[in-house]
């Protein structure tokens, strides 16, 4: 991923030949900005998409005092819309940019491409080739008064396949639309919205292709919410229940460390300083079903979205 890198460098060594023309360095700037995005943004949205999953298994929150204890494993399946990137679409104008080029792979991907820059055409960097993203949460749920019940969920840093390393932490909350409609909170089914936020990190390596720059390690931060309408009934020790909601995540972006183009240093500061993506805003469909036996819960579910999720769990739970 050290492509990224060195396209930066080739933006500081290049701008005094090109100041004098019509290309500014806010444009060089806002072009390398936008490919970074392009190549980097599935990953950040990935994470986002399976850190929106996972928050519940039933639309009836916990009574006063119960709790739950749940690992869950969410599923990240990559499109292979989100694996490729045209080069000269994401760039605000490919006639008088300094950057070029066609199809090239994102950071999720494993296709070749070549990148422009200043009509010398360089090694594009290639995806991790990433079909699925694991994403383990452990997380524990306490009722509220009221019908409300708030979630805490929490993971250390692990190492997650070729996403780098990750961490997490975040908070959400439950409450029971029924109890304020009168009559109809008669009905035998459960109705509730549903909140959440997560706050993510992953660690992963930048590898130029060139062999320009050094490797090094670049910090992506995701941060995840999501807000959902659910419904769900209870049958016996089967509980199915489904979601209608929103996604929205936002991805920052920052690597640390100097770099040299033979002897001469390279400042990077837009890079250490760190940049943020684009958030990204969808809406959701959720189904799934919760399996208790006593007091051991078992569910599944999957959420149809851009990107695809399935999730399984698996805890404790005393109502």
């Amino acid at each position: 991923m050290k492509k990224i890198l060195f396209l930066f460098i080739s933006i500081t060594i290049t701008y005094n030949t090109f100041c004098q023309t019509l290309i500014t360095v806010d444009q060089q700037i806002d072009d390398f900005k936008a490919i970074i995005g392009a190549y980097i943004g599935p990953l950040g949205n990935s994470l986002g998409a399976g850190l929106n999953n996972g928050w519940y298994n039933t639309a009836k929150p916990h009574k006063l005092g119960g709790f739950d204890l749940t690992i869950t494993a969410n599923f990240v399946l990559i499109n292979d819309d989100v694996k490729t990137f045209i080069i000269d679409d994401v760039i605000k104008d490919a006639e008088s940019s300094i950057f070029g080029g066609g199809e090239v792979s994102t950071i999720v991907g494993n296709s070749n491409g070549n990148i422009t820059l200043i009509d010398s055409s360089y090694k594009m960097l290639s995806g991790l080739n990433i079909p699925v993203i694991p994403l383990p949460i452990l997380q524990a749920g306490v009722g509220l008064i009221k019908g409300t019940e708030l979630t805490i969920r929490y993971i250390p840093e692990l190492k997650i396949g070729n996403a780098g390393k990750v961490g997490l932490m975040g908070l959400g909350i439950k409450h029971d639309l029924l109890q304020w409609l009168p009559i109809v909170d008669k009905i035998p089914i459960d109705i509730s919205i549903q909140a959440g936020y997560t706050k993510l990190e992953s660690v992963v390596e930048l590898i130029d292709p060139n062999k320009w720059v050094k490797p090094t390690e670049a910090t992506l931060g995701v941060y995840a919410t999501t807000i959902n309408l659910l419904l769900s009934k209870k049958l016996l020790m089967f509980t199915p229940y489904i979601g209608l909601g929103y996604n929205s995540s936002k991805t920052t972006f920052s690597a640390t460390g100097k770099y040299t183009l033979g002897n001469a240093y390279i400042p990077v500061d837009i890079i250490q300083d760190g940049f943020e993506f684009k958030s990204k805003n969808n809406l959701r469909a959720n189904i799934g079903f919760r399996f208790n036996i006593a007091v051991l819960a078992l569910q599944a579910n999957y959420t149809f979205s851009e990107y695809p999720t399935a999730t399984v769990g698996i805890g404790i739970s005393v109502r």
